[in-house]
C-alpha cells in the first residue's frame, strides 16, 4: 500500500484507468464465480471486456479470454462443466462455449447470420440455451430511402427499430440449428426458463404500434413457439419478472401508478394466466431499484420459494433486501451502509454482489444470503485505489420549501475554504446521487473543486410524494432545491460564492440550462446531451411522447404554458453564463437538435458560448462510450471548469 505521504490527487486520466466489472454469475457447486471486466489501455487509447474466473476460498483471479475480442455475459452450464458467453471473435457477436475441466478452447455455438442481440440463458437440464436475436436479412441500406409507420421509430442505444427487432431462439447443445421461436415485431428480452424447461418467460419491449417504448408486454412461449399473454401494457409500467421456483406463479417487478416513471416499482406475484396479482411491497417506502440503460429493467431477482433478493435504494444508498413471498407482507435490509450494491447472483446460501464507493467503481464481494461473513472478492481496482488521497465527503440535510433535501460536499485536498465549488446535478429526472461512483467527480475534486451534489425534489430514494413533486412542473421545485443546496454550502463557509460552476448531463443538463436562464450567479457552466424545448422534444425523443405525457400532463397543444415554462429555451435570452454544450450526435432520448437551438439562441446575444459534437455516438457515450469520447469529454468539462472559476 502506498504510504499517505506519497499519494496523489485524481486526474483526468484515472477514471480511464479504473476497470469495470460487468456481469458475474456463481458456479452450481458455489465455489468459483465468473464475471467479466472491462479494461482500458491508454497507450493505443482503446479497451476489451475479457472473462475471469475467480476462486471463491482463495479470491485467486483468472483470465479466461485473450484481450483482443470482447467476451461478455457469461452463463454457467448446469452441471458446472461449461461458461456460454457472447464474443465478437468472429466480427458478429456470437454465443461460444467455454470447457471447465479438462482444457480446452472455446467453441463457437451459434452461427447466426446476423449474429445474436442478448446474452445466453442455459435451460434448466442444460440440454439447450435460449437467446435472442435479430432476423437473418441483410440489413437496411442507410442510404435508401425509409418509410416509418411505428409511433416512436428509433430508439436511444439501438437505432432505428425497424432494424432492431429480435426474436427468442432455441438451440440443443448436443448439436443441430437454432430455432426461431417468436417474430412479432417485437424487441424480446429478459428470457427466463420455467422450472420445468418447457416454456420461456419474456418481456415484449417496444411495441410497434404503441409510443410508450419503455414498457413492456410480459408473455410465455413453449418450445413450439405457441405463445401466450400473461401482462399486457396496461397492466403496468414492467421492467422485470421471473418465475416462482414451483413454476405456478411468477415474479414481476412494475410501476402501476398514475405517473409510471416516477412511483416506486413493487414487487408483485401474479398467476400464470395473469389472473390474481398480490403486491408484495406495497409497504416498502421507496420500493425495488430500477436501472435506466439502455432501457428500463430493475436489477436481478433471485427467488427461493419463500423469499426474493432485490436491490432498493434508500436516501442515497443501494442495499439487498429479502422480500417475504408468503405470509404476512415483510421484507429486511441485509446488505447496507455508505455505497451502492448491485446484486449479481446467489446460490446454495451465497450472495455474489458489486459493491461501489465514491472513490470505486466496485469490487465483487460475497455474503452468506442473511449477509453475514461478507467479504470482498476482487481487487482490480486496488493498487490504483491505494496510489490516490481521496477527498473528504460531507453529507448534509437542510429544508427548503417543506422538503426535507438531502446532499454531499466533495472537498478538494487542496486549499482553504471557502471553494471554488461545482453543482453536479443527476438526471432522471428520477435518478439520485449519493455513495456511488461519479466518473467526474473525482476528476474534478482531484482539480481543487468542491462538489456539490444533491437530490432535489423528484430523486428516487425518498418515497413517492418526493419523486411525484415535479408532475406538470419540471425545472421549477428541483432547480429552486439546488439554488438553496448550494446557498447552504456559502452559509456554511465551505463555497466561494464568486466562484460557482453548474454542470449536468441528460435531465442535469436540462436542469442547467433552466438555470443559467434564471441567474447569473454561476460563472460556468457545462450542459451535457440536454433538454432544451419541451415542445421539440415531444417529437423528436424517443420518450417524448409517452414521458411527456407521464412526467408533463398533457400534449403541448394542451397544456402550452406547461411546456412553455419548463423549457430552458424560454429563458435562453437572459443566459450571461459563459456556457460549454457537450452532445452526442446520434443521441435520440435528447436529440442534438436541443443542444443546437440553445446554442444559438446563447450566441444571437453574445453569451459566450461553445459546443463539442461528439459524431454517431448515443446519449450516455460520455460515460461508457470508447475511451477518445470519455477523454473528450473529461477535458472539456475540466478545462472549461479550470479557465472561468480559478
Amino acid at each position: 500500500m502506498t504510504p499517505a505521504s506519497d499519494k496523489r490527487n485524481f486526474d483526468r486520466l484515472d477514471d480511464l484507468r479504473y476497470a469495470r466489472i460487468g456481469s458475474a454469475r456463481l458456479s452450481p457447486t458455489a465455489d468459483l464465480a465468473v464475471c467479466d471486466v472491462r479494461h482500458n489501455d491508454l497507450a493505443s487509447m482503446s479497451s476489451s471486456t475479457t472473462l475471469w474466473l475467480i476462486d471463491l476460498t482463495s479470491g485467486a483471479a483468472r483470465r479466461l479470454t485473450e484481450p483482443s475480442n470482447n467476451s461478455t455475459v457469461p452463463a454457467w452450464s448446469p452441471d458446472g462443466r461449461q461458461i456460454a458467453f457472447v464474443s465478437d471473435r468472429c466480427g458478429k457477436k456470437q454465443i461460444f462455449l467455454l470447457p471447465m475441466h479438462g482444457g480446452g478452447e472455446a467453441r463457437q455455438f451459434t452461427k447466426l447470420k446476423q449474429g445474436v442481440a442478448g446474452g445466453p440463458v442455459w435451460s434448466p437440464d442444460g440440454g439447450a440455451i435460449a437467446f435472442t436475436a435479430p432476423s437473418d436479412a441483410e440489413p437496411r441500406d442507410p442510404s435508401e430511402p425509409y418509410l416509418v409507420t411505428r409511433p416512436v421509430y428509433r430508439f436511444d442505444g439501438v437505432g432505428y427499430l425497424d432494424d432492431a427487432v429480435q426474436n427468442i431462439h432455441v438451440q440443443s447443445t448436443s448439436g443441430g440449428a437454432a430455432r426461431q421461436l417468436t417474430d412479432d415485431g417485437f424487441l424480446d428480452r429478459t428470457l427466463r426458463w420455467s422450472p420445468d424447461g418447457r416454456e420461456l418467460l419474456y418481456l415484449a419491449a417496444h411495441d410497434p404500434d404503441r409510443p410508450d417504448l419503455f414498457s413492456a408486454r410480459l408473455r410465455i412461449v413453449d418450445l413450439e413457439g405457441q405463445g401466450s399473454e400473461v401482462l399486457d401494457l396496461d397492466w403496468g409500467f414492467i421492467k422485470n419478472a421471473d418465475w416462482m421456483p414451483d413454476g405456478g406463479r411468477i415474479i414481476v417487478i412494475a410501476s402501476t401508478g398514475d405517473q409510471p416513471m416516477a412511483t416506486k416499482d413493487d414487487l408483485w406475484l401474479v398467476d400464470r394466466d395473469g389472473g390474481k396479482a398480490e403486491n408484495r411491497t406495497a409497504d416498502l417506502p421507496t420500493g425495488v431499484e430500477v436501472q435506466w440503460f439502455p432501457v428500463f429493467s430493475s436489477g436481478k431477482i433471485m427467488a427461493s420459494p419463500t423469499t426474493a433478493l432485490v436491490n432498493v435504494v434508500q436516501e442515497g444508498k443501494r442495499g439487498i433486501y429479502s422480500v417475504a413471498l408468503s405470509g404476512e407482507h415483510s421484507w429486511k435490509q441485509l446488505v447496507g451502509g455508505n455505497r451502492t450494491t448491485t446484486l449479481q447472483d446467489a446460490r446454495d446460501g451465497a450472495m455474489l454482489f458489486l459493491s461501489s464507493t465514491l472513490e470505486n467503481p466496485g469490487e465483487l464481494r460475497l455474503a452468506d444470503q442473511d449477509g453475514a461473513n461478507e467479504r470482498q472478492l476482487t481487487a482490480f481496482n486496488q493498487d490504483l485505489v491505494d496510489q490516490i488521497a481521496f477527498p473528504q465527503v460531507g453529507e448534509f440535510r437542510y429544508e427548503h420549501d417543506g422538503a426535507q433535501i438531502q446532499g454531499w460536499l466533495l472537498r478538494p485536498n487542496d486549499g482553504q475554504p471557502p471553494y471554488p465549488t461545482i453543482l453536479y446535478i443527476h438526471g432522471g429526472p428520477h435518478g439520485w446521487y449519493g455513495y456511488q461512483y461519479g466518473s467526474d467527480f473525482q476528476m474534478l475534486a482531484g482539480a481543487g473543486f468542491a462538489l456539490l451534489f444533491v437530490n432535489p425534489r423528484g430523486s428516487t430514494g425518498y418515497g413517492d410524494d418526493f419523486a411525484t413533486a415535479l408532475s406538470g412542473n419540471w425545472g421549477v421545485l428541483d432547480h429552486q432545491d439546488l439554488l438553496a443546496g448550494v446557498d447552504y454550502v456559502i452559509q456554511q463557509g465551505l463555497a466561494d460564492p464568486d466562484r460557482l460552476g453548474i454542470c449536468g448531463l441528460s435531465y442535469g443538463g436540462y436542469l442547467t440550462c433552466y438555470t443559467i436562464g434564471q441567474t447569473d450567479r454561476f460563472k460556468a457552466a457545462v450542459a451535457e446531451n440536454p433538454i432544451t424545448d419541451l415542445v421539440s422534444r415531444y417529437g423528436t425523443a424517443d420518450m417524448g411522447p409517452w414521458g411527456s405525457l407521464s412526467e408533463l400532463g398533457g400534449k403541448p397543444h394542451e397544456i402550452p404554458e406547461v411546456y412553455r415554462r419548463g423549457s430552458p429555451i424560454t429563458y435562453a435570452h437572459n443566459c450571461t453564463t459563459p456556457t460549454m454544450l457537450i452532445q452526442c450526435e446520434a443521441d435520440y432520448r435528447c436529440p442534438a437538435g436541443q443542444a443546437e437551438q440553445f446554442y444559438a439562441h446563447l450566441k444571437a446575444n453574445d453569451c459566450v458560448v461553445e459546443m463539442l459534437r461528439i459524431p454517431a455516438m448515443a446519449h450516455v457515450a460520455s460515460i461508457s462510450g470508447p475511451i477518445k469520447v470519455q477523454q473528450a469529454q473529461n477535458d472539456a468539462l475540466l478545462d472549461w471548469m479550470i479557465k472561468y472559476l480559478r
